[in-house]
């Protein structure tokens, strides 16, 4: 299971990186873009890292409201639920 785990996340992460880099080219090229709500879903599927790693090296969205704002708030509710899966792990393995 963590195995799958971990690929799906590489996988993910690596095509979502890859998909802004897409963006930037077809943006500078004033070719047809990836619409926002895929980048973002992306990044809620588990690509936020890729995400969040592609925008300052292809300084693509990065000033880009609400999409920011969006993102900031996928990558939070991650982190949280995260350390909340964290915890009832680590409380299931002590029996607390």
């Amino acid at each position: 299971m963590i195995l799958f785990v971990a690929v799906y996340l590489g996988v993910l992460n690596l095509l979502t990186f890859a998909i802004f880099g897409f963006d930037k080219a077809a943006a500078a090229e004033k070719r047809s873009r990836v619409p926002e709500r895929a980048l973002l879903t992306l990044a809620a599927l588990g690509g936020s890292p890729g995400a969040l790693a592609a925008r300052p090296v292809f300084r693509h969205k990065t000033r880009k409201q609400p999409f920011s704002a969006w993102l900031t708030l996928i990558v939070f509710v991650q982190v949280v639920a995260v350390v909340i899966g964290l915890v009832v792990w680590r409380k299931s393995l002590t029996g607390a």
